[in-house]
Formats: structure tokens, C-alpha cells, sequence
């Protein structure tokens, strides 16, 4: 008894007749699509954030002389070069002003002593690194408000 086939499951390799469910092959290439995107997200944002608050890792716009120029921008509690420099990238740039610069450049002193716990706790009185999009009582619940925490 000869098989029969939807003609729209066949394909041809070769020559060789293959019946072939479309749905799942659709499906298949979208799950796989969608795991490569998400994998591939998960990497992104993890190498993004995995500089904040680490002065030993390097961030996106690490540069020799800019590097120099940051050092000495916090050596010297100079807010505008710092500003500058940050060109407005990261919501460092939102929660950092002139007036609590010194206490930030602070942070940044610990941490390169290893004072990590130290330097966090100043972070978080400023408004960052605190995981969860929050600040401080300036920024009210931040994000996690939209998220159903």
C-alpha cells in the first residue's frame, strides 16, 4: 500500500521525498529564535551592569584618558568634569549633582581600598545601586511599583 502524503508536507532533498510538519518546524525556529534573543539579552545586560559600583571592571566607555581624567575628576571633587566626562549616560547621571558629589567621590575612594561595604552603604544613601530601580526618598518607589512587587 503506497502512503500518502499532503502534498503541502512534502519536501523534496535531493531528490528524496521528506514529509515535513510545518507547524512544528515553526514552532521549533521560533522557540530557538526566542532562547538565542534572551540568552543573548541576559549577556548584554550583564556585562553592561556588571561595572556599576566596581571600579575594577572596565564599563562600556573605558578609554585610557578617560579613565585618567575620572581619577583625577574624583581625586580633586571636581563635579563638572565629572559630569562631563559621563555625558549623561546612566542614571548616575540623574541621582549625582554638585552637592552630593564629594560624598559620591567618597564612595568611590572606598572601593578602591576594598571598602566595599562601606562605599555600597553611601551608594545606597545616595539613590544607587539599590537593585530595584528605587532611590532614595528624592525618587519615591522607582520601578518597583510597575513590576507587582
Amino acid at each position: 500500500m503506497k502512503q500518502k502524503f499532503r502534498s503541502d508536507c512534502i519536501r523534496s532533498v535531493n531528490g528524496h521525498l521528506l514529509a515535513v510538519n510545518d507547524k512544528n518546524m515553526k514552532n521549533k525556529t521560533i522557540l530557538g529564535v526566542g532562547a538565542l534573543a534572551l540568552v543573548l539579552g541576559l549577556g548584554v545586560a550583564g556585562s553592561t551592569l556588571a561595572y556599576q559600583g566596581d571600579p575594577n571592571v572596565k564599563g562600556p566607555n573605558y578609554s585610557p584618558a578617560r579613565h585618567e581624567a575620572m581619577i583625577k575628576a574624583f581625586e580633586t571633587n571636581d563635579y563638572v568634569a565629572w559630569k562631563n566626562l559621563m555625558q549623561n549616560r546612566g542614571r548616575v547621571t540623574q541621582v549625582i549633582n554638585q552637592s552630593n558629589f564629594a560624598k559620591f567621590a567618597e564612595a568611590h575612594k572606598l572601593a578602591l581600598e576594598g571598602k566595599t561595604a562601606e562605599a555600597q552603604k553611601i551608594r545606597q544613601e545616595l539613590g544607587l545601586g539599590l537593585k530595584n530601580g528605587a532611590g532614595n526618598k528624592m525618587f519615591g518607589s522607582g520601578m518597583k511599583c510597575g513590576l507587582g512587587r
